[in-house]
């Protein structure tokens, strides 16, 4: 993970992009870009185009990933943070092979 937000840091920093990369601005983007995410299973889930599909999830990723570094927090580490919280939620007993929302189980 150091790897690739070094990446991204020397990406934005050599466009001086930095500067527009607000909160607000990120949560907008991880947003759009999860929508053209979406788009390509818009009308056959079936027959996707999986490049297509690898490069909206990267988009999305990369915008999540610069988010944390405004935030100052590691992906890691509220990763799995969320997840002891989900595994709570959704303790396995009561959750496994369903879809039932946590608070209907």
């Amino acid at each position: 993970m150091e790897e690739i937000i070094k990446e991204i840091e020397q990406f934005n920093k050599e466009r001086d992009w930095d500067k527009f990369h607000t909160l607000e601005n990120l949560a907008k983007s991880i947003s759009i870009e999860a929508g053209e995410l979406l788009e390509c299973f818009q009308w056959d889930s079936e027959k996707y185009n999986k490049e297509e599909v690898c490069e909206e999830l990267a988009d999305v990723f990369t915008y999540c990933i610069q988010m944390t570094m405004k935030l100052n927090v590691k992906p890691e580490e509220i990763i799995l943070k969320k997840l002891e919280k989900t595994k709570k939620k959704y303790p396995v007993e009561k959750a496994k092979g369903i879809s039932t929302k946590y608070n209907e189980l």
